[in-house]
């Protein structure tokens, strides 16, 4: 349950109560003090984790011990990483990512119809992972909880990361509407499958980015990967265009919209569902 959901459904009576007839409970720590003593090791790491949580509500924690199925990636361990120390850069670059979310849906809502975005971007957690002996998965989310690879092969510099956590929050906003993207783009992606099958070249131009899985083709259609992925690759598209506008920095070339016809539905539908309808990019 989302921690905001948590304190609305607790009444200050309610609070009364069980501070008189459970002593115990003031000794847990709330939220905020779990992060002050969870980064007690770094000032630097804590000033920012701190900024995160009363910003955006976002609580950093590490991911506990799992072994994963990665699917086309095999059998992966994944152990905790706060990001203190050396991996501190990790932290700054989420927390960058952050922000830049939040001032950009910002944007996107005042030039928007009016009233709030269907989309979610901020009171998540975030936990912070090394995978052992491999460089994937770079990052997953799911529950509103988005995990993030350190040892993440493309989680190197600012702008990587940003998209990186764009894509993996989509995943998330995507099981809230229902699960939205198989009944929707699961037609768009199959014809453009049975066009090119997984033959990079002729894929080229429905690609929404130009991230290539190693040894396999664009990661929109990676055989192992489904249409969510694909779906979570165009909002990824929609936002790096969007937000060069916003910023007023060059156009991206060519607008994805302006590709073939299945371009032009995803995009149409992912705006219309997600972000009001908002598109800023000029006309083809």
């Amino acid at each position: 349950m989302n921690r905001a959901v948590k304190w609305a459904a607790l009444s200050i009576p309610a609070l009364l109560v069980a501070s008189a007839s459970s002593p115990a409970i003031a000794d847990v720590p709330t939220a905020r003090e779990a992060v002050v003593a969870r980064f007690a090791s770094d000032a630097e790491a804590q000033r920012v984790a701190l900024d995160l949580f009363d910003a955006l509500g976002d609580e950093v924690d590490v991911l506990p011990p799992e072994r994963m199925n990665g699917g086309y990636r095999g059998m992966i361990s994944l152990v905790p990483a706060l990001p203190v120390g050396p991996m501190r850069a990790h932290l700054a670059w989420v927390a960058g990512a952050m922000h830049d979310f939040d001032g950009f849906f910002g944007a996107i809502a005042a030039a928007g119809p009016g009233g709030p975005l269907r989309y979610r971007w901020r009171d998540l957690t975030l936990r912070f992972y090394r995978s052992v002996g491999n460089t994937t998965p770079n990052a997953f989310a799911s529950g509103w909880t988005v995990a993030y690879n350190v040892n993440g092969s493309i989680d190197t510099s600012a702008d990587r990361v940003r998209e990186t956590l764009f894509h993996e929050i989509f995943h998330l906003d995507d099981a809230d509407h229902g699960d939205w993207s198989p009944q929707h783009l699961t037609a768009v992606q199959d014809a453009i499958e049975r066009r090119c099958g997984a033959r990079t070249a002729c894929l080229a131009p429905y690609a929404p980015t130009s991230t290539i899985v190693r040894r396999g083709t664009y990661y929109a259609f990676q055989p192992g990967n489904d249409v969510h992925e694909y779906a979570a690759e165009v909002a990824l598209r929609w936002y790096v265009e969007q937000r060069a506008v916003v910023r007023g920095e060059p156009h991206v070339r060519p607008a994805f919209k302006c590709g073939p016809q299945e371009n032009r539905v995803a995009w149409a539908a992912i705006a219309a569902e997600f972000f009001g309808g908002v598109d800023l990019v000029p006309g083809c």
